[in-house]
């Protein structure tokens, strides 16, 4: 089940950007983190996706959704321009963003690449 986040969730559980300068992971297990829009089409088409990922790789990584329209600051710190776009954050690494609806063989690649997570 993907996890809504707000900036004091995303604070706790992902990156305490108003503590750290430095990119310092917070969580126990690696992200994906959706930065989406309920208006845009191509994360629509993203959101049954993710929700299969977060079943297939359930206790191995966590998938968090991010509203860019509640939560303008969160988009802001991650210079969001276009939606969506997918935040990979693994567990001792910097994090990668992804643009644009991406298939799901291609969420699994990189989750296997980036994240360093196997099925």
């Amino acid at each position: 089940m993907t996890e809504m986040l707000t900036k004091e969730t995303f604070l706790e559980k992902v990156f305490n950007f108003e503590k750290n300068k430095e990119w310092k992971f917070e969580g126990d297990l690696p992200c994906i983190i959706d930065f989406y829009a309920d208006w845009c089409g191509p994360c629509k088409m993203v959101a049954p996706i993710l929700e299969e990922l977060s079943d297939d790789y359930k206790g191995k990584v966590n998938v968090y959704k991010i509203d860019t329209e509640a939560e303008q600051e969160l988009a802001a710190a991650f210079g969001i321009r276009s939606i969506p776009s997918i935040l990979f954050v693994p567990k001792n690494a910097e994090p990668q963003m992804a643009q644009g609806a991406l298939p799901k063989h291609q969420f699994e690649q990189i989750i296997n690449d980036v994240l360093e997570v196997s099925k």
